[in-house]
C-alpha cells in the first residue's frame, strides 16, 4: 500500500479510498468505491481551507476569500497534488480505465485525494484530517494569494455574488443524467433557480458541469467573468 505521510489504524478505509467504480463494476463483489468517502471528502477539504483562509487573511472580504478557497480545491490543483504523492500508481482501477491513461485523469486523482481526505477524517478525526490536508495544500493556498497567481475562473461563485448583489436566492445545481463508460463518464447538470431551470450543461464530472452550467447563466445575464 502506498505511503501518503499518515498511519491509518484501519487500513480498509485507505484501500476504499483508492478504489475506483471502474474495479468495482468489474469484479461486482462487495467491494465498494470510493464515490461516498469522495462526497464525505470535498465537504472536509472545504472546511479544513475555509478555517484556514478565514484566521490567515483576516483582511480579506468574503469574495477574495471564497475565490482563494476556489483556486485551491479546483480538480486541477488537488491533481497535482495527488500527483506529488504519487496516488495514481495506487489507484485500483478497471482494466478499461487503466488502459486509457485514468491513472493520470485530472477527475479521478482529484476525487482518489478527496476519498483520502475522508479516510484519514474518518480514521483519526478532523485534528489529523486537518494536519495532513494543510501539509499537501499550504504552499498552494498562500501561491493562490499572490498577484502573479494564475486564476481559475470560479464560474459558480462569480453567478453567486451576481445574485446577492441582487438580493435574490442563490441558484441551485442537480443532477440529471450520467452517461458513458467509467472510463468516460459525462454528467448533465441542471442549473436552477427559484425553482426554474435556467441552463444545463454538460462536464467530466459534476463540478465541470456545474461550472460549464454558472458560465451560461452569467452569460445569459452579460456578466464577465475577470
Amino acid at each position: 500500500m502506498i505511503s501518503i505521510g499518515y498511519q491509518f489504524s484501519d487500513k480498509n478505509l485507505l484501500q476504499t479510498a483508492l478504489t475506483h467504480s471502474s474495479y468495482v463494476n468489474e469484479r461486482r463483489n462487495s467491494t465498494r468505491s470510493n464515490e461516498r468517502l469522495e462526497f464525505l471528502g470535498d465537504s472536509v477539504l472545504s472546511v479544513i481551507v475555509s478555517e484556514y483562509i478565514y484566521h490567515k487573511f483576516p483582511e480579506y472580504p468574503e469574495g477574495k476569500l471564497t475565490k482563494i478557497r476556489a483556486s485551491v480545491v479546483c480538480e486541477q490543483e488537488l491533481a497535482k497534488c495527488a500527483r506529488k504523492i504519487h496516488l495514481g500508481d495506487a489507484i485500483l482501477l478497471g482494466k478499461g480505465e487503466d488502459g486509457s491513461g485514468g491513472r493520470d485523469r485530472a477527475s479521478i486523482l482529484s476525487d482518489a485525494f478527496e476519498a483520502v481526505i475522508a479516510a484519514i477524517f474518518l480514521d483519526g478525526g478532523m485534528k489529523a484530517a486537518r494536519e495532513w490536508v494543510l501539509q499537501q495544500l499550504e504552499p498552494d493556498i498562500w501561491e493562490s494569494t499572490q498577484p502573479s497567481a494564475a486564476t481559475f475562473k470560479d464560474y459558480k461563485t462569480a453567478l453567486q455574488e451576481h445574485f446577492q448583489h441582487d438580493g435574490q436566492p442563490p441558484v441551485e445545481y442537480t443532477v440529471k443524467h450520467v452517461t458513458g463508460p467509467d472510463h468516460d463518464r459525462v454528467f448533465e447538470v441542471e442549473a436552477s433557480w427559484n425553482g426554474q431551470a435556467m441552463a444545463t450543461a454538460k462536464g467530466k464530472n459534476k463540478k465541470e458541469a456545474e461550472q460549464a452550467a454558472a458560465k451560461i447563466i452569467l452569460e445569459q445575464r452579460g456578466v464577465r467573468v475577470e
